[in-house]
């Protein structure tokens, strides 16, 4: 299976960029990963709603155009659905039962993701009603995916 995470704006601290580096080793046995940073935009302090939309919009931009044909799309977003560990552990074993082999992820940046970027989303995933931040998300749903693939073929792992 091909997972692609697109995520807005670069990891700056470091303990998030070790956290992010075990995953990806955890996860090179079950799938192809792949992490594909767009830079997030400037945005002004007191920015007005107008702004901070047509940021996403430009943020929404660069995601759609690293978006690979074919690939099965979740943005996350704050509206989507939540599941269980469990329940997205069936839903991505359901989809690469019918044939959908290449998962895309999306993550927006701070202001979220842009509504073209949301209709683009096959499924939209929420991981909570709070706002995390979104470089602290990455982490958190790159340890989902492993969960799900350990989940799936019936491997011990933390509850």
């Amino acid at each position: 299976m091909q997972i692609d995470i697109i995520a807005v704006g670069k990891i700056k601290e470091k303990y998030l960029n070790l956290g992010i580096e075990e995953f990806q080793k955890r996860l090179s046995s079950y799938c192809k990963l792949n992490i594909i940073e767009v830079p997030d935009e400037r945005i002004p302090d007191n920015a007005s709603l107008a702004e901070e939309e047509y940021i996403k919009e430009k943020e929404g931009e660069k995601i759609i155009s690293k978006i690979r044909d074919g690939s099965y799309i979740i943005p996350l977003a704050l509206n989507g659905k939540m599941l269980s560990s469990e329940e997205l552990a069936e839903k991505m074993n359901n989809l690469a039962i019918g044939g959908n082999s290449h998962i895309t992820f999306i993550i927006g940046g701070s202001n979220g993701l842009s509504n073209k970027v949301l209709q683009k989303g096959n499924f939209l995933l929420s991981f909570s009603k709070m706002t995390f931040p979104h470089q602290l998300m990455r982490l958190i749903l790159l340890e989902q995916i492993y969960r799900c693939f350990r989940i799936n073929r019936g491997e011990p792992y933390h509850k």
